[in-house]
This record gives C-alpha cells, structure tokens and sequence, in this order.
C-alpha cells in the first residue's frame, strides 16, 4: 500500500492563528473532504497526500516545510494555507 498521509488544510496565512488553532483542529479529526470554521478560519480534510507529496513539494522555493517531531507530523506552509501532513492516514489519528 505505501505509507499515505491524511492531509488537513487550514486556510490562513497567519502563523499565530495557525498556532492557535492547531491543538483544537488536531483533537476534532474531520471525515474525508468535510471543511469547518475555528475562530474564522476554515480547515478540511483535503483526503490523503502520496508519500512523495512532502519531498515535492519541499523542492519548491515558496514552501515552508515545518516537523512535529513528537507527533511525527509534517506542516507545509505555502501563499495562504499550512497543510499538516499525518501518517498513517489508515489508523486513527489520536
């Protein structure tokens, strides 16, 4: 199968907003393609990422790539969206 990851988008630009909100979009998971608001901020399941999405995208000059080592996670930042990055996208988040 490969090792997928399940991709969160959240949709701000704002690092300190991302921050904010991380813990609580990290603990309330969302089901395939389902978008909700957190302080004004939309996130959604954007589904799952191919396991080389993270290198291809770590190529590119405008993404910010950031790891949460003790979560294993992988946060992307580009214009105005962070994409967190969870593997495993089979087993259950939490």
């Amino acid at each position: 199968m490969g090792s997928n990851m399940k991709c969160i988008s959240v949709y701000t630009d704002n690092f300190e907003l991302f921050s904010d909100i991380f813990e609580q979009v990290m603990e309330n998971p969302l089901e395939e393609n389902e978008e909700k608001e957190l302080e004004g901020i939309t996130y959604s399941n954007s589904g799952e990422a191919p396991e080389n999405y993270v290198e291809r995208m770590a190529q590119k000059a405008e993404v910010v790539v950031m790891r949460d080592k003790s979560r294993g996670l992988t946060i992307l930042q580009h214009g105005s969206v962070f994409e967190i990055l969870i593997p495993g996208a089979d087993n259950a988040t939490l």
